[in-house]
């Protein structure tokens, strides 16, 4: 067995709550850690059939539209467990918005202007949403993601507010 990537153990993690087609993985990658780790759909298309070939995961039901389900195998929830125990690693950072702000001397006061207002919305609503997963989580593991969301986007409301617009 090749060491999963972090994508691949995200979907190992979403596949321990039971069977989900890539779809419904996606979109539980979204409401689970999207606030601090995206998943594209790319993504998801392209580790399924890797983890299969692994026998980390094993097709379920076929679906409407032909939509297919998998489920995590018992070597899927081995490999998953020792990425889990194994050193994490650096975090690696990658934002549009901090790439665009490097940038930022490129684009007139008014594109400026619209570029940090666009984040302060988003982030605004990223707060918001933090703010309400911290109130609704029901464990210690999920309240302390939630407050680490919170302040995610609370220090990038910060960055934005050090940012001139002229």
């Amino acid at each position: 067995m090749s060491e999963l990537n972090a994508t691949a153990a995200a979907l190992l993690g979403l596949l321990h709550d039971g069977p989900a087609t890539g779809g419904q993985l996606v979109a539980g990658a979204g409401e689970r850690f999207g606030a601090f780790f995206s998943v594209t759909r790319s993504q998801v298309y392209r580790e399924l059939p890797a983890l299969s070939k692994e026998g980390l995961v094993r097709l379920g039901k076929q679906g409407p539209r032909s939509s297919q389900q998998y489920l995590i195998t018992a070597a899927g929830k081995k490999a998953f467990k020792a990425w889990l125990t194994s050193e994490a690693g650096p975090d690696h950072l990658r934002s549009p918005l901090i790439l665009r702000l490097v940038h930022a001397g490129s684009l007139t006061a008014k594109q400026r202007q619209s570029l940090l207002d666009a984040a302060r919305a988003s982030y605004g609503q990223q707060l918001d949403d933090a703010k309400a997963a911290t109130k609704a989580a029901e464990g210690p593991y999920e309240k302390a993601v939630a407050e680490f969301a919170q302040a995610q986007a609370k220090a990038a409301l910060k960055l934005l507010d050090a940012i001139p617009a002229a």
